[in-house]
């Protein structure tokens, strides 16, 4: 019986889920108002402890005018190699988990070639 009974709390604590939602994305690259003049572009923010995904989503001037979301996808790894045009563009990223999600992480970018 006692076997049993320890199961069931092992098993509560592997299904924990951690609440991240109040904890920010670091955004490494490209930061905020910079002017790149290279259409790669590598974006990179630093991992956040209990995320097993992120959400990244790329705007064309940004998210409040926005005439294209260039790019909506989720990852596991915490950088993406993406082509694009010369342009303003916001972009943004968030750790997610099976229950919970931070808050987006957002910065703007231009691409001058």
């Amino acid at each position: 019986m006692i076997l049993i009974i320890l199961g069931f709390v092992a098993c509560d604590d592997i299904l924990e889920v951690k609440n991240i939602s109040n904890t920010a994305v670091v955004i490494l690259a490209p930061t905020n108002n910079v002017t790149l003049n290279t259409a790669a572009v590598n974006f990179t923010w630093e991992p956040v402890e209990e995320a097993e995904s992120y959400h990244v989503q790329i705007a064309t001037p940004n998210f409040e005018a926005a005439q294209q979301i260039v790019k909506d996808t989720i990852l596991t790894s915490t950088n993406v190699l993406l082509t694009l045009e010369n342009g303003e563009f916001q972009w943004r990223v968030r750790g997610e988990n099976s229950a919970y999600q931070t808050k987006y992480t957002i910065t703007n970018f231009t691409i001058e070639e």
